[in-house]
């Protein structure tokens, strides 16, 4: 999912808000669900690399430019990259635990 052309295309689900002298930006669908600093952002896009593709957390919407980063590639065929493993966290509980340890 690139943010970067979210806001490029006009995308009418683009939100924006200011706080801590900051300017962040996120999508109302919730294709993405990080908000990122807009300078930040609009930084990373003037150089070679661009500010790069974060993780939809969302079957993307048509108008959303996305790509598939192969993470699994000798698990590679006919279908593609793929993670067998991914539909078989349990939902119905935690995957991981945070302590916080009072100092």
């Amino acid at each position: 999912m690139h943010p970067d052309a979210c806001i490029s295309s006009g995308c009418p689900f683009v939100y924006a808000y200011e706080a801590w002298g900051h300017t962040f930006m996120g999508c109302l669908q919730k294709i993405f669900d990080v908000e990122i600093d807009l300078d930040l952002l609009e930084a990373a896009a003037r150089t070679r690399e661009g500010f790069g593709a974060v993780k939809a957390r969302r079957a993307p919407l048509p108008m959303c430019r996305t790509e598939i980063s192969a993470c699994y590639e000798h698990r590679l065929d006919g279908a593609g990259c793929r993670n067998p493993e991914f539909h078989e966290v349990l939902e119905s509980r935690p995957t991981f635990r945070v302590f916080a340890r009072p100092e």
